[in-house]
Parts: C-alpha cells; sequence; structure tokens
C-alpha cells in the first residue's frame, strides 16, 4: 500500500540558470545555498549537449546515453529531498532536437545549459532521506 505525506508550499523561486552551466548541478547548487530539503522542480529552455539516463532493471544499474547537440528542453520535472545530508535533484527530461523528433530520460550531470528558465516550489514537511532500496537497487525515499 502507498506511503504518502502531506507537506505545504512555502514559496517558489524562478530565475535563469547561467549559460554554459551544468544543469543538475546549477538546481542542486541553489537547492544546497537556499536550504531547500523538501520541493518540486520544472524548467524549460535548450542545452548545447546532454546525458540522460535509463535505469536498466536487469541488472539494476542506470544506462547512458550522452547527446552532443543542441536540444529543446520540452520539459524537466523533478523533486528535492536529502541523500547523505545534501540536496538531491531527481528529474526526468525530455528534450527534441531539429526535427522535433523527442526523447527524454533521467537527467544527469553533464547536461549544460545554453539558456534555462527554471523554478523550485519549496515544501514544508516532513523531510525525506533517500536509503538504498533492496528490492529495486535504487537510492529511494525512505518513508519509515
Amino acid at each position: 500500500m502507498a506511503v504518502m505525506k502531506s507537506y505545504k508550499p512555502t514559496g517558489v523561486l524562478m530565475g535563469r540558470l547561467a549559460h554554459g552551466s551544468d544543469l543538475l548541478e546549477e538546481i542542486t547548487g541553489i537547492c544546497r545555498d537556499n536550504s531547500i530539503r523538501m520541493g518540486r522542480v520544472e524548467a524549460i529552455g535548450a542545452v548545447s549537449g546532454a546525458r540522460i539516463g535509463y535505469y536498466n532493471q536487469g541488472v539494476s544499474e542506470y544506462e547512458y546515453v550522452t547527446a552532443e547537440q543542441p536540444l529543446e528542453i520540452v520539459a524537466m520535472k523533478g523533486n528535492i529531498s536529502v541523500k547523505d545530508g545534501e540536496p538531491m535533484v531527481h528529474a526526468h527530461v525530455v528534450l527534441s532536437d531539429e526535427n522535433g523528433d523527442a526523447f527524454g530520460g533521467h537527467l544527469a550531470a553533464g547536461t549544460i545549459v545554453f539558456a534555462c528558465e527554471c523554478l523550485i516550489e519549496v515544501l514544508d514537511g516532513p523531510v525525506l532521506e533517500r536509503k538504498p532500496d533492496d528490492e529495486t537497487g535504487l537510492p529511494l525515499w525512505d518513508m519509515a
């Protein structure tokens, strides 16, 4: 049975990320600098190159794809929680190329911002810590 916890929005940060920055690292840094431990994140814009992951359930590890070309960020959504005492951004991204062909997956370090507008919604409530999950091999929220 699903275990859910209640959260209350307490604020929203909106802004433009730095050209040439790493998308995941930039958002994580904003969370760290603003003491954000719970939240949700979304972004639109463009990247000059990307690295996205796919979790291979058969071998319980991520496989990564790198695209070294300009791409549009059609959508990026994710959440913010805590892992090893630090803010962790877990986001998925959909990207499209010059033909409008789209692909996506788990946002990974190595995705470089060309232009990006980002929104971070800060949530107040129990801080969820990511811990290794025996069943999936993933660092999932400890809902205890």
